[in-house]
């Protein structure tokens, strides 16, 4: 699929700086992403569907990899993982962190390197640690006591494991209670506060098929601030000395994870990546002058940073209702294939895309087609007082932990997944069909 873009006269943001940069209004009102008509992915793949901008993918890891020139920058693939994405994240020269068997699987069946995958997980069952050993991951995060010996364990006689331990450090941060992980009092990690922390690594130290090269943490998700990042960092790099101290080891590598946020609504804040490498650095390179340390090797893990703003999802208006003063937009799609909004009231700016409105703007809500109450996928937001049924509706920032959180809920089927780039749209993943959700039902 070609399309030529025509921009629109006005040639300002519109509400558009959520968008992917190569976003382009078009003569006859709707939007073009990577050069491709919305309107007429919606068409050919039909909806819902979500669009990826292979070129807004890019160039976000690059940000990344200039913002951190001596660092280690893993793209968290919880986010969102395909085929695709592991092409351009190894092309574009970044690491990989995955949380399973089944992210590690489909990474390296797609040509990643497994010496530069990060395997974290704070309930790793057998099959993650036996494909990460099998497969040769470059770290295993331990995120539990128990966790020690069972990797030591399955490591063998012969071989020899690089792990870090993960390290709560006792810091409140994040968009929501439920994606702040860096506190005391939740079940990721070791706690720095308690001393679980520095009696893990002297367990690990003492486990010869073990070899420890760092501290890991994460504090959260959708961080708009810096100052919470240097916190954890000073924090990290006081039990690094105190390692040191106790026990003569100085850790060459500091993973302080992800949670980059990203403006989901414009005028929404972000957190600047130039300026977080910048301060980290600094900060870095003061703590560890004032242990008389050297300084470890950084390693951030992007995600929703990267491909978030990078999506949209397209949906098809199925109905219009109004119920007292509440104009009620319902979609063929919803919390199925994205339940941000309903675990931890992620909110959007939808748009109506492929014509011209011919009213203008009044309040409404966004709901899905679930039988839950709770299927919203933005309440209170702006949309044309003539948008009717047959009407395709977008919302940006759709890259991460939609799909990626998806279920099969009503039966309903996930949607496709369609790369866009330079004018070209090609199918990454298919839609999940009818076909495929019965023949997993194999009971009689």
């Amino acid at each position: 699929m070609t399309t030529a873009v025509i921009p629109a006269p006005d040639s300002g943001t519109g509400g558009l700086s959520v968008w992917p940069a190569s976003t382009a209004r078009l003569a006859h009102g709707g939007l073009a992403v990577g050069g491709v008509d919305l309107a007429e992915a919606a068409e050919r793949f039909g909806t819902p569907v979500y669009v990826l901008d292979e070129g807004e993918v890019r160039k976000r890891c690059r940000a990344y990899r200039n913002a951190f020139p001596e660092g280690d920058v893993l793209y968290a693939a919880k986010a969102f993982l395909s085929r695709a994405m592991v092409r351009w994240v190894r092309e574009e020269g970044l690491g990989l962190d995955v949380c399973s068997a089944g992210e590690l699987e489909l990474a390296v069946t797609a040509g990643f390197p497994p010496d530069r995958i990060v395997l974290h997980g704070n309930a790793k069952s057998p099959r993650d640690l036996g494909s990460a050993l099998r497969l040769g991951v470059g770290r295993i995060v331990i995120d539990s006591p128990s966790e020690i010996a069972r990797i030591a364990a399955a490591v063998g006689p012969e071989g020899r494991q690089k792990v870090l331990v993960r390290v709560v450090p006792g810091i409140s941060a994040g968009g929501h209670s439920k994606i702040r992980t860096g506190t005391d009092g939740q079940h990721f990690g070791l706690s720095l506060a308690d001393g679980s922390a520095l009696h893990a690594v002297a367990r690990v130290l003492a486990q010869p098929r073990l070899e420890l090269t760092g501290l890991h943490c994460h504090i959260g998700s959708q961080i708009a601030e810096v100052k919470p990042y240097l916190t954890a960092l000073r924090r990290m790099v006081g039990l690094m000395a105190r390692i040191r101290d106790a026990h003569g080891r100085v850790l060459p590598e500091l993973d302080l994870g992800g949670g980059h946020g990203v403006a989901y609504r414009p005028g929404e804040p972000a957190l600047d990546v130039a300026t977080l490498a910048r301060r980290l650095r600094s900060t870095l390179t003061e703590s560890c002058a004032a242990a008389r340390m050297p300084l470890p090797r950084l390693a951030v893990e992007p995600g929703r940073a990267v491909v978030g703003p990078a999506g949209v999802a397209v949906y098809r208006v199925l109905s219009v209702k109004h119920t007292g003063d509440t104009v009620f937009v319902a979609v063929d799609g919803g919390m199925g294939d994205n339940p941000r909004p309903a675990l931890y009231g992620a909110r959007y700016a939808p748009r109506l895309i492929g014509r011209a409105p011919t009213a203008g703007p009044r309040a409404a809500t966004v709901v899905g087609r679930h039988c839950e109450a709770g299927d919203v996928l933005a309440a209170g937001v702006d949309l044309p007082g003539d948008v009717r049924p047959g009407d395709l509706i977008a919302l940006p920032v759709a890259g991460a932990y939609q799909l990626s959180m998806a279920s099969g809920y009503n039966m309903v089927g996930r949607p496709p997944v369609v790369a866009v780039h330079e004018g070209v749209a090609r199918l990454l993943v298919r839609r999940e069909t009818p076909e495929d959700l019965r023949r997993r039902d194999i009971g009689a």
